[in-house]
C-alpha cells in the first residue's frame, strides 16, 4: 500500500488516540461526518487547506500525516517478517501497520533488534568461548597457576613439620604464584572487557582486516583507477585509521593486491554496464566477460549496490578471508556447515556451485551461495598447486522458492538441529 493512500488511516488513528468523536473533528473542520468517515477510510484523498484544517485541529504537523513511518522502523519491521517468514502479502502491510499503529510498531521494532542484538551476542560469545586461542590459553594458565597455588597450601597446612628453609622455600614459591594468578586473572578481565574497536586489545589480525575493510565499505578507489601499482596498496594501508599490527599489515598487502588485480582485470564500469544487461548471474557475467568465475565473485563482492558476502579458504579449511553479511554468520575459529558450498568447490574444481541456505536459528532468512574453486600455479614438479575456495553470499529475492534450501547451523554449539550427522559438540540449545 503506497504511503500517501493511508493518510487518512493515520487520521483516524490520532483522533482516536485523543478521543475526539468522528462528527465533533468533522464540525470542526467544516465538512459532514459522513466525507470524514471516506477520509478515514481512505476512499477520499486529502490535501490543500482540508489537510491543513485537520492537523491544526488534532494540534500535529501534517507531515506526520502524510510521510507516515520512517524507513528505518519500515526496514526493521521489514527484518521482522523476514525473522517471522511471513507471507509477502502480510509483509507488505507493515506501512499500513505502522502508520495506523505507531506505538506498537515502535514496540516491535524494539523487540526485533533486541533479538538481532542478543542474537549476534550469543553467536560470537559461543563461538569465542568455544574456540578462540587467545582465552584458551589465559583459563590454561588460570587453572594451571590455580593448581600450583592450592598444592603448595596443602604442603604448608599439612600435619608433617617442615625445616625453616622449606618453608621459607614453599612460602616465596606461594608468594609468586599467587602474584602470578592475580596478573593473570587482571588480564582475562580486561581482554573480556576490551572495546570492540578496530584497534581493540586482543583483536586477532584476520579480525583487524575486517574491521579495516568495512570501515571503508570494502571499497578502495584509489585500486579501482587503471594501472596502479604496488604503490597504491601501500598508500590505502597508510591512509587507514586504525593502528595495525604487522600480522595484519601482511594479510592486508595480499588482500588489497588481491583487490587492485581484480580491478584491473574487471573495471567496475564495465561490471555495472554488463549487469544493467546481464543481471546479477555470476556465470552469465562472467562468460559475457571473459573472466573467471572466481574473479567475477570477488568483483561482485566489492558491488556496494549488491550488499553481498564473501568467504575465501585455503585447502586446509582455513578461513583466509571473510567479508560480513547481516543475517547469516560465518565461524571465525573453526569451520563448520555454513561453509559446506565453499569445501564443496574443493571437490569439483571448474565447477560453480549454487545453493539456497538459511541459518537454522536465525528466522531462516536465505541467501544464495556461489562458490568456485581457484587453482594456483604449482612451485615444482611433483608440488601441489595452491588451492583457494571462494563463495559470495547474496540475498535471495523476497520469495523466491525455485531453489531447495539447506538449513545449516551458526556452530554446532548454538545449533538446534539434534540430528544432524556431523555434530562435533552438543549443542546449549538443547532441550
Amino acid at each position: 500500500m503506497a504511503r500517501e493512500t493511508i493518510t487518512g488511516s493515520r487520521i483516524r488513528e490520532r483522533r482516536v488516540m485523543q478521543g475526539i468523536k468522528q462528527a465533533d473533528l468533522a464540525r470542526t473542520i467544516g465538512i459532514s461526518a459522513s466525507y470524514l468517515n471516506l477520509i478515514e477510510h481512505n476512499r477520499r484523498r486529502i490535501g490543500g487547506k482540508l489537510l491543513l484544517a485537520i492537523a491544526s485541529a488534532l494540534e500535529v504537523e501534517p507531515q506526520s500525516l502524510t510521510e507516515g513511518a520512517e524507513a528505518a522502523l519500515l526496514g526493521v519491521l521489514g527484518e521482522a517478517a523476514v525473522a517471522a517468514n511471513m507471507p509477502a502479502e502480510d509483509a507488505a502491510l507493515a506501512e499500513a501497520f505502522a502508520g495506523r499503529y505507531p506505538g506498537w510498531a515502535a514496540a516491535l521494532a524494539i523487540s526485533q533488534r533486541r533479538v538481532a542484538a542478543l542474537e549476534r551476542t550469543v553467536e560470537t560469545l559461543g563461538d569465542r568461548m568455544a574456540h578462540d586461542p587467545l582465552l584458551a590459553d589465559a583459563m590454561h594458565e588460570l587453572l594451571t597457576t590455580a593448581a600450583a597455588v592450592r598444592s603448595t597450601a596443602e604442603i604448608l597446612a599439612g600435619d608433617a613439620p617442615l625445616e625453616r628453609e622449606w618453608q621459607n622455600r614453599f612460602h616465596a614459591n606461594l608468594d609468586a604464584d599467587s602474584a602470578r594468578l592475580a596478573t593473570s586473572a587482571q588480564s582475562l578481565v580486561t581482554y573480556l572487557e576490551r572495546g570492540e574497536g578496530p584497534s581493540a586489545a586482543g583483536k586477532s589480525p584476520q579480525e583487524e582486516v575486517e574491521a579495516f575493510l568495512a570501515a571503508q565499505n570494502f571499497h578502495f578507489p584509489l585500486l579501482e583507477e587503471p594501472q596502479t601499482g604496488g604503490e597504491a596498496v601501500e598508500d590505502v594501508l597508510e591512509g587507514g585509521d586504525a593502528a595495525l599490527s604487522n600480522a595484519a599489515r601482511y594479510i592486508l598487502r595480499g588482500v588489497l593486491g588481491q583487490m587492485r588485480d581484480d580491478a584491473a582485470v574487471l573495471p567496475l564500469p564495465v561490471l555495472e554496464g554488463a549487469i544493467a544487461v546481464q543481471g546479477h548471474d555470476p556465470v552469465a557475467l562472467a562468460r559475457r566477460l571473459h573472466v573467471t568465475p572466481s574473479v567475477m565473485l570477488r568483483r561482485l563482492a566489492v558491488l556496494p549496490a549488491l550488499g553481498a558476502g564473501l568467504v575465501v579458504c585455503d585447502r586446509s579449511g582455513t578461513v583466509i578471508f571473510r567479508k560480513s553479511i547481516s543475517g547469516f554468520s560465518v565461524p571465525r575459529f573453526d569451520s563448520c556447515c555454513p561453509l559446506w558450498p565453499l569445501f564443496g568447490a574443493f571437490g569439483a574444481v571448474g565447477s560453480v556451485l549454487h545453493e539456497r541456505l538459511g541459518q537454522l536459528g536465525r528466522g531462516q532468512i536465505q541467501f544464495d551461495a556461489y562458490a568456485t574453486t581457484d587453482l594456483g600455479s604449482a612451485a615444482g614438479y611433483n608440488a601441489p598447486a595452491p588451492a583457494r575456495s571462494v563463495m559470495l553470499l547474496v540475498p535471495a529475492p523476497a520469495g523466491d522458492q525455485s531453489r531447495p534450501l539447506r538449513a545449516v547451523g551458526a556452530t554446532c554449539r548454538i545449533c538446534p538441529h539434534a540430528s544432524c550427522s556431523a555434530r562435533r559438540e552438543p549443542s546449549v540449545m538443547a532441550t
